[in-house]
Formats: structure tokens, sequence, C-alpha cells
């Protein structure tokens, strides 16, 4: 009886503990199995992929594409030869409901193609379902991650050629100016950005990789506009001086 008090602490101590270890216990599993998906996505491992998503998994790619369950584990043509990919997961973060888990995390990819290197990064949430027997994916979703193209110099006369008042409509208006050996554009009058050269008539805003403005000429070789384009899609500006 003498230690009833001491023993009783210890166990409620040991009880106020234990759902934070588990959580802990059930945070390293979810990320295990994240990374392991993400090997097995990388390199087209079909039984590691079925063992963790649910039947009903809504899935949705880099590109936009909605995947079934069956989508994903379909067998594929083998890669060919000399070509590799490899996913590192970073800044992975967790949040435990219950049964449900929900993770986010960048997935660091390197592919080589021969002696070629390319790197990609792709943005992730997956949520993840305690179903008894095991913890599988039940959501995906993934977003890519663009950088700036490489950029090329341009001579002072190409340009002199870009600089002008360019509309698209009344009240929407871009101006390029020349400052030395840079470009920079300001829309309605607002503060000048920076405009590289990705390609001869091809110019883009540094930060802004997922657009483009691609440059028309008339038959003399006259620039006479550019198309705003964002994903494939966009606005026309004619040159107006």
């Amino acid at each position: 009886m003498r230690c009833f008090l001491p023993c009783a602490v210890t166990v409620l101590a040991a009880l106020a503990v234990a759902p934070a270890l588990a959580a802990e216990d059930i945070a390293a599993k979810i990320k295990r199995q994240s990374q392991e998906f993400s090997d097995a996505s990388a390199s087209g491992d079909v039984a590691t992929l079925a063992r963790y998503l649910d039947d009903r998994v809504i899935f949705i790619n880099e590109g936009g594409e909605i995947a079934s369950k069956q989508d994903i584990i379909a067998p594929g043509p083998p890669p060919p030869k000399n070509v590799s990919n490899h996913l590192v997961q970073t800044d992975f973060q967790i949040e435990i409901h219950g049964k449900v888990a929900v993770t986010r995390f960048t997935d660091n990819g390197t592919f080589r193609v021969g002696d070629q290197v390319t790197k990609h990064n792709f943005r992730s949430t997956e949520v993840w379902l305690d179903e008894g027997d095991a913890w599988r994916m039940i959501s995906s979703q993934t977003v890519a991650l663009s950088d700036d193209p490489p950029s090329r110099a341009l001579s002072p006369r190409e340009l002199d050629e870009y600089v002008g008042t360019y509309q698209a409509a009344p009240g929407l208006s871009v101006t390029i100016t020349r400052q030395g050996s840079e470009l920079f554009s300001a829309t309605n009058g607002a503060k000048p950005t920076p405009l590289l050269a990705e390609l001869r008539d091809v110019l883009f805003t540094p930060g802004q990789a997922r657009t483009r403005r691609i440059f028309e000429r008339d038959g003399n070789g006259k620039i006479t506009g550019f198309a705003a384009r964002r994903e494939g899609n966009g606005l026309e500006f004619r040159k107006t001086s």
C-alpha cells in the first residue's frame, strides 16, 4: 500500500506519454512508406505501389492527369538502357488525425540519360488511411516546381527591337524598355521587372518560369506583337508604338 501513490503516478505518466509515442511511431512509419512509394515510382516497382495504394485511391500526377490504382500499377515497357531516375524526399511534414495522416513533402528528382544529368523537383501532398491491417494511400496530388530556363545575351540591336508599348485591350498595356544591356517590362505603369531571353523572340520574367512571351514579326522581320503564354494559353498583345 505504501507504493500506491508512486505507482499510480508512474502509470498515469506512462498513459500520458503513450499516445505521443504512438503518434510518433505512426509518423515514422508513414514517412518510410512514402519514401518507399517514391522509390517504387522511380524504379517501376509495381508490387510496392500496389501494396501501398488503396483500391479507391484518388491520384493526380504532376501533369494534372488523374490515375486509378490500376493505371498506376499497370506494367509498362522496360526503361531504356543507361536511363535512371532517383527521387529523394525533403521538407517532410505530417499531421495525424486519428486514422488519417496527411503529408506534405518535396520529391527531388535526379534523372540520368547516359552522361547527361537533369534535376526536377515536385511538391506533393498525400493522404494515408489506417485500414486495420495497414496504412494505405487514399489520395495524392503532385505539382512540378518550375525553374527558370537558361538565358542568352542579346546584342544592342536585338534588344532595341523589343522596346515599345504593347496592348491587349484598352486599359491593359505592357511597356518594354531597355536599360543598358537589359530589358524591363511594366504592365499599366507598374514597377518594371527584368525580361530575359530564352531564345530569339522567346522572353521570360525571372521567377515566373511558367510564363513566356512569344514575339511575332511581319514579313520584313519587324516585331508586331507578342503572345503572353502561360501553360499553353494566353493573351495577344499588339505593338502600338
